[in-house]
């Protein structure tokens, strides 16, 4: 006898369907608007295997920025590339970063 079909599962699930999974590692992120001279910060906890861009995207909407002209860097003012996961940048860079938009860039 075969065994019974399994549903297929999407590797790229979205970061809301993610976020739903109780097992799922989560990391706790917070960035800060630093364009703001009251510098106001958001704390986000996201799943480890969630992208990191989607995370940037969803923050620079909550601090009604553009995402795609907004840059994260560490609190070292280090550059953070985005093209990784949200668990991979908080090993990296901590859960402490800031969002500048790219007007102040540079």
């Amino acid at each position: 006898a075969q065994p019974p079909l399994r549903p297929h599962v999407s590797l790229w699930a979205p970061v809301s369907k993610l976020s739903m999974s109780a097992d799922c590692a989560k990391v706790t992120i917070k960035i800060t608007l630093t364009s703001d001279p009251k510098l106001p910060f958001k704390v986000f906890k996201v799943p480890e295997t969630a992208p990191f861009t989607a995370l940037i995207k969803y923050a620079a909407e909550e601090f009604k920025q553009n995402a795609a002209t907004s840059a994260v860097i560490s609190n070292d003012g280090v550059g953070i590339n985005p093209a990784q996961t949200a668990g991979e940048v908080f090993l990296k860079y901590g859960g402490d970063l800031r969002l500048i938009p790219r007007d102040r860039v540079g």
